[in-house]
């Protein structure tokens, strides 16, 4: 136990003391903070058009020269829809208007007319480069209006006009008969955050070992403790330090969300209602097994390569496992109810990406999240004993990448370093 936590510290401090490690998290979390601040900065910049420029309403000119709208385009400025409206119920012409723009008097023109029962209306601003159509906005506005003034002289009774237009409310109901709870959206933001966060950690076990061959420290720690011992303590070390890294990003990224974000939009996008300390519980062991599972079997990568070089190539069918592993749990999530996302829960190299968020759903039964913890652990214990024994046989070899027929030799191999 002594050794495991010497190679586990020896592993955490060397961590730190990596100028590329502390400067990767140092711009992750400076993105992070500048990332939550963007809403802020540009209101500022909306502040300051603003002060320059007037409140920041548009001011539009409305020309109804036929009085096709018989006054009641005066209502416009009650509607609250970020324009100001000036309404001239006179012929203006289109060298009128222009002026009028450039001299800043007004933003935007409509002049409306009326040919062949057909309301025809000009939408004139400065420059149309940017703007392909008439906001839709005004589109509404003013078709509304227009209809409004129509039925009024139909002279229909309150209940007819309120028939014309009658308040719609829409729910949902499901034929499955298990009730899903929380944003799905969100569920699977978290579930991609939380892919990251084990598979990087896991990674980096195999850059590690394949560093510490090139170095030629691993000779000296073979000398004095197991290959078990190295293995395992380097995975602890690692996680541990992928851990608080974790921590400290979803720390810093909770506290900016919470004081940098408008009001009420952290809400809107996450139901804090479904994140409860039993989920939190539930989400660090499913990130500790699943980080465990993975970085076995980097560790195995790792050993198999001499040159850091190399380690990418031998990494590569791991990566597409978890990689697999992730698209079963994410794109099942959008049927949570569906056999195939049970499936992906049970699964060992999905179930860490997918079961904290079926518990979050409140669609996971305690059987469910015990066959996936015990599947889980039984292939970690088997991943570990494979990954353990072709290590201490292929840790010292400096030639050529160690093959997949010889990883087989090497674990049936009799000659077991472990002990």
């Amino acid at each position: 136990m002594k050794d495991l936590w010497t190679v586990a510290s020896y592993t955490i401090k060397d961590m730190f003391k990596k100028k590329t490690f502390l400067i990767s998290n140092l711009i992750i979390l400076i993105m992070i903070v500048v990332g939550f601040n963007i809403p802020n900065v540009l209101s500022s910049f909306d502040n300051e058009e603003g002060e320059g420029g007037g409140s920041g309403i548009t001011k539009e000119l409305v020309v109804d020269s036929k009085n096709i709208y018989e006054g009641t385009l005066n209502s416009l400025n009650s509607l609250d829809l970020g324009y100001e409206f000036i309404i001239e119920n006179k012929e203006v012409s289109f060298e009128e208007i222009k002026e009028k723009i450039e001299n800043d008097e007004i933003e935007d023109a409509i002049i409306i007319d009326k040919i062949n029962d057909k309301i025809q209306m000009t939408y004139i601003v400065e420059d149309a480069t940017m703007m392909t159509e008439v906001p839709e906005s005004l589109r509404n506005t003013f078709t509304n209006l227009y209809t409004n003034l129509q039925l009024t002289k139909l002279n229909l009774s309150e209940e007819q006009l309120a028939s014309l237009s009658p308040e719609f409310e829409f729910s949902f109901k499901q034929t499955a008969e298990q009730e899903v709870k929380g944003n799905v959206f969100a569920i699977m933001l978290l579930s991609l955050v939380l892919f990251y966060a084990i598979y990087f950690c896991a990674y980096q076990v195999s850059a590690s070992i394949t560093t510490e061959k090139t170095s030629k420290i691993m000779e000296t720690l073979v000398t004095s403790t197991k290959p078990r011992t190295i293995v395992l303590g380097k995975t602890i070390g690692i996680g541990i330090v992928g851990f608080v890294q974790v921590i400290i990003i979803v720390t810093v990224a909770l506290i900016c969300a919470k004081y940098c974000l408008p009001e009420g939009v952290l809400e809107a996008v996450l139901d804090m209602s479904q994140i409860t300390p039993t989920l939190g519980i539930f989400t660090i062991l499913y990130f500790i097994l699943g980080y465990a599972t993975f970085a076995l079997l980097y560790a195995l990568t790792g050993s198999t390569v001499s040159k850091p070089e190399d380690v990418q190539t031998a990494n590569g069918p791991v990566a597409i496992v978890a990689v697999v592993g992730f698209y079963l749990s994410y794109f099942t999530m959008m049927n949570p109810t569906s056999d195939l996302n049970v499936f992906a829960s049970i699964f060992p190299f999905s179930s860490p990406f997918c079961m904290p968020f079926r518990i979050m759903m409140g669609i996971a039964t305690p059987s469910q999240i015990a066959i996936s913890f015990a599947v889980l652990v039984v292939t970690i214990l088997i991943i570990a004993n494979i990954s353990i024994k072709i290590y201490s046989n292929a840790i010292l070899n400096y030639g050529s990448r160690v093959t997949l027929k010889d990883m087989i030799k090497m674990y049936k191999s009799k000659d077991d370093n472990n002990s």
